[in-house]
């Protein structure tokens, strides 16, 4: 029981938190909170007026017959509702304005804080369940703004006023709320912490269900080729069952808690009846008392009622909302420096000395490694899978810190330097390249968004993909599909490039930039790349080594390290594992035999 209670208490916390985040988008508009307050008090003011004009109606209007007395209650009434009906008008124009703009300041904290965790919250959490959490729960939280902050405001405002008119005509009546309430303290909170807990799992199979959603999608195309449509339906099936499972029981949880929460209040007013009709034949009570005082109670066990269920449906989106807030509270791993030394125009210079890391405490992936890269030097990195040669540039882009160890550009540590510099004058070129769903213009241009048309025109042509632009209906103003799937990979390649030309970096990156196009392709490609590539900082990761022999030098490493280094025709003599890795592919093996007998 004690574990329990702790539990309780532990998940209460947790979820206050929450809460409290969720409410701090309203804090930056708080005057129009303020406007929305003050029109709920004043409509729940006149609403609270009406069973004591009941009473009035009952107790002095009727007795006395009293026609001008009636006709100035009327009109009073009458000014009322005109007064609420204002007053609701604003207070919709308020509401729908204040709930909108706290809706948008968290998706923006929310795509703020993505583009801050960078690329290593990328590569460790699924796109699927990142759009998961966009979709769902951000749409979750805005509930909050939409229905229940407004109601719950008016709500406690009711309920508390009430509760003032209740002990103002009857002390003895209202003191029967309270064992109503103790009732259901000790009976409907029981089942609280249960659906809490499946609450949360419910959140965690929604969240599994639209990733896999999302899979779907994706691959439709090679679900079809492979006739896979049966299989991957019976896996979307079997998570949406769980999903479903979830939420019957999540809610029948809640709805047992406001069954038994609807029992003590109705308790409560059978015995206000016997109580209250004691009262009367006792002279205690008027019949317009016990009236208004029947219409305070009911009316404010309804919105006590809806105080709870408020709070215990915000409590269900609380849990399903904790995936959101982690990732709120996630801390950043690369920041930019306190005081950041300016770098640009950067010449080029790339050192490492002493680097370890690793991106978990399995394995480490480089150890102590050196390396130094002159302004202007072409270096290639090859090896074996799994040896570092990716982690490299992506230190090199700062998306990760490692563990020890330091890394300058230009004598500078990368700690010391901006992140936007530093990006800005590196030029990345990896194996697969990103197409937007624009015109192929803007596609280029999103390598300098402020480039000319003149400018892109250039370096489409320096890039060769002016040839193949200039053959689409459209041209440059062709609409790409999505990923850009009615261009080819060596076309997409070449568009990476003419990105380049625009931004025109100081050091240039690829990432197996050629490996997977073909051989008419990749030629054109190497001649982009030869064009881009002069006079520029260069380190390129490569698994076709015929495509590195015109580079300055070549590093060989294995298990993080360095074992080789040195020409092209320097690392065939040596007969060491450049050797080896080139001798593995069996299309260059003649072409192997005879150079190793030139050199």
């Amino acid at each position: 029981m004690t574990g329990r209670k702790n539990m309780f208490f532990s998940q209460t916390k947790q979820l206050s938190h929450i809460y409290l985040w969720v409410l701090s988008f309203l804090k930056p508009h708080k005057w129009l909170l303020f406007g929305v307050v003050s029109c709920i008090i004043l409509i729940t003011s006149v609403e609270l007026i009406i069973p004591k004009v009941i009473q009035h109606f009952i107790d002095v209007l009727i007795p006395t017959n009293n026609y001008e007395s009636f006709l100035r209650t009327l009109v009073i009434i009458s000014a009322m509702v005109i007064l609420v009906v204002v007053a609701m008008a604003i207070n919709n124009l308020l509401l729908r304005s204040l709930r909108e703009k706290a809706a948008r300041d968290m998706q923006l904290a929310i795509f703020q804080k993505l583009r801050k965790l960078g690329f290593s919250y990328f590569e460790q959490h699924p796109v699927g369940e990142t759009l998961a959490l966009m979709n769902s729960e951000v749409t979750n939280v805005q509930i909050i703004y939409r229905e229940f902050i407004p109601a719950l405001i008016k709500a406690v405002i009711f309920s508390t006023i009430s509760l003032i008119f209740l002990f103002f005509i009857s002390v003895k009546l209202t003191l029967i709320v309270i064992p109503c309430l103790m009732l259901y303290a000790i009976f409907g909170m029981k089942y609280e912490t249960r659906s809490n807990e499946e609450g949360e799992r419910m959140s965690a199979h929604r969240i599994d269900y639209n990733q896999k959603i999302y899979d779907t999608v994706s691959a439709l195309s090679e679900l079809r080729v492979h006739s896979s449509e049966d299989w991957d339906r019976k896996i979307v099936l079997s998570k949406l069952r769980a999903f479903n499972k979830s939420v019957v029981i999540t809610y029948f949880y809640a709805f047992l808690q406001g069954s038994i929460r609807r029992f003590s209040f109705y308790v409560g007013g059978i015995l206000i009846i016997l109580l209250g009709y004691w009262d009367l034949q006792q002279n205690l009570l008027s019949i317009g008392e016990f009236t208004a005082f029947l219409l305070y109670y009911f009316n404010a066990m309804l919105q006590l009622s809806y105080v709870l269920i408020s709070l215990n449906e915000q409590k269900v989106l609380m849990n399903q909302s904790k995936r959101l807030y982690n990732l709120m509270i996630t801390p950043v791993q690369i920041n930019d420096p306190e005081s950041p030394v300016p770098v640009l125009p950067v010449s080029g210079e790339i050192t490492f000395k002493g680097v370890d890391f690793s991106y978990d405490t399995s394995r480490q992936v480089l150890k102590h490694f050196d390396m130094h890269v002159r302004p202007g030097e072409h270096v290639a990195i090859v090896g074996t899978s799994g040896t570092g040669k990716s982690t490299i540039l992506k230190l090199i882009g700062r998306f990760y810190d490692p563990q020890s160890g330091v890394i300058m550009v230009d004598n500078v540590p990368l700690q010391d330097i901006k992140l936007a510099e530093l990006r800005e004058s590196l030029g990345f070129v990896f194996q697969e390249t990103f197409i937007f769903g624009e015109t192929i213009m803007e596609n280029i241009r999103f390598g300098k968004p402020q480039a000319s048309d003149d400018e892109v025109f250039l370096a489409a042509k320096a890039a060769f993909a002016d040839e193949f632009i200039v053959k689409f209906p459209d041209g440059y103003h062709t609409l790409l599909g999505e990923r850009g799937v009615n261009l080819s990979g060596g076309q997409k390649q070449r568009i990476s490039i003419a990105r380049l030309f625009l931004k025109n970096p100081s050091i240039v990156l690829l990432d197996e930039a050629t490996s997977a196009l073909d051989n008419i392709s990749e030629q054109r490609v190497k001649q982009a790349l030869g064009q881009l590539l002069h006079d520029r900082t260069t380190i390129a990761i490569a698994h076709r080594l015929s495509s590195i022999q015109d580079f300055d030098r070549i590093i060989v490493m294995d298990d993080g390290k360095v074992i080789e280094e040195g020409t092209f025709e320097q690392l065939l003599r040596h007969n060491g594992l450049f050797y080896q890795l080139y001798m593995g592919d069996s299309d260059k093996k003649d072409e192997v035999r005879r150079s190793y007998e030139k050199y």
